[in-house]
């Protein structure tokens, strides 16, 4: 199939490992893709970075932001009726961005089948972080794009709730929840890793990811502060908004010695460093986000800390493949992560049930693409 790709994201963050390994799966699928967005790149891949993307928000007002947000419907609109002319696209695919109606309006005029992915409630969560002045219109907004489509992706059950509350059609929907690159199911030793920074005979606590503050990293510090274990190690594989709070803690508590940060790595150089863990943190989680983090680590068979949220345990069993906390218990939460760092043999059979259950419940980007394909030739054959 010709697939027309179209997204508004410019960050090179998780939403970007998104684009790219779901856009990569289904081009070694024989898929000719055409991708539209901010910033089209027919070369390398762009590099992950913890930097914010640029824009305009926080220098306009919310309202005028919104509203130029909506209007850049246009500009992505004439970006893609381009790409639809010159490509001659079978399928619209579209990531889902509030206020970006382009790929609702290609569908229509060229009589597209349109597919659409969920990540997120973007309403809701824009009000719990920063809130929106164009509260109606944004909720029109949503809405009328997920009813739009043809077919709805959201990435989670928890997430399908929230979608089917929109108006949505159950019918029309399907979870896809996010998925691992083959190259983290090669079996690559961490100890290089674990050399490079000194971390031989370390019981080594890791966290992936851009840190922000709601994902109670923060925790993790207090536990190896007060659990008079000299061998534990915080290894933070990335970057983010919350770090110089960490550090800043980890002085505080006297673990400065005992907490490492790497910066960002790159997707290719990842397997490796998931692979140094001993244990595999997942302190927090959006509670309809499909995180990213928690594919790898079972990829890797690491031993996972997780909480208890529906949406991961749509994915992970507490006690059969991972160790679950009481997401609002500190005390459950040192529980779990005492009983992880004391058992190496606990560690690693829930380390091997987490493998297996990826693997059996098929959570790759390859078979992501496929069935994208599958729904994508579903609608291509139901068109008179």
């Amino acid at each position: 199939m010709k697939i027309l790709y179209s997204h508004r994201t410019r960050s090179a963050d998780g939403q970007y490992v998104h684009i790219r390994a779901l856009t990569e799966a289904l081009a070694a699928r024989g898929h000719a893709l055409t991708i539209c967005g901010p910033e089209e790149r027919d070369g390398a891949p762009k590099k992950l970075d913890a930097g914010a993307p640029g824009g305009g928000r926080g220098m306009l007002p919310k309202p005028a932001y919104e509203l130029a947000e909506f209007g850049y419907s246009a500009v992505g609109y004439r970006k893609l009726r381009a790409a639809a002319v010159r490509e001659a696209p079978d399928i619209l695919y579209e990531r889902y961005n509030l206020f970006y109606h382009a790929g609702v309006r290609l569908a229509r005029t060229r009589g597209l089948p349109f597919i659409l992915e969920v990540n997120a409630p973007l309403v809701a969560e824009r009000m719990r972080h920063g809130g929106l002045a164009l509260k109606k219109f944004a909720a029109w907004s949503e809405g009328a794009i997920w009813r739009a489509a043809d077919a709805v992706l959201p990435v989670t059950e928890a997430l399908a709730r929230h979608v089917v509350a929109a108006g949505v059609d159950p019918e029309i929907i399907t979870v896809i929840q996010n998925g691992v690159d083959e190259a983290f199911l090669s079996h690559i030793s961490g100890d290089p890793i674990r050399t490079r920074f000194g971390l031989e005979g370390k019981t080594v606590l890791g966290f992936t990811g851009f840190v922000r503050d709601w994902h109670g990293v923060d925790r993790v510090l207090s536990f190896m502060a007060a659990a008079a274990r000299p061998d534990l190690h915080l290894l933070l594989v990335g970057d983010g908004p919350a770090l110089a709070g960490l550090e800043n803690q980890a002085h505080a508590l006297g673990l400065a010695d005992r907490f490492t940060v790497t910066g960002v790595v790159q997707r290719e150089d990842m397997p490796a460093f998931v692979s140094a863990f001993d244990v595999a943190l997942q302190p927090a989680a959006v509670e309809y986000a499909s995180p990213l983090k928690l594919f790898e680590y079972m990829a890797c068979a690491r031993a996972i800390l997780a909480p208890d949220s529906d949406n991961i345990k749509e994915v992970l069993t507490g006690g059969e493949d991972c160790v679950l906390f009481n997401r609002l218990d500190d005390a459950d939460f040192e529980r779990a992560l005492t009983a992880l760092v004391a058992d190496r043999a606990l560690r690693d059979r829930l380390g091997a049930a987490a493998r297996a259950s990826l693997l059996r419940q098929r959570l790759t980007w390859a078979h992501n693409a496929e069935r994208v394909e599958t729904i994508a030739q579903t609608l291509l054959e139901s068109r008179p």
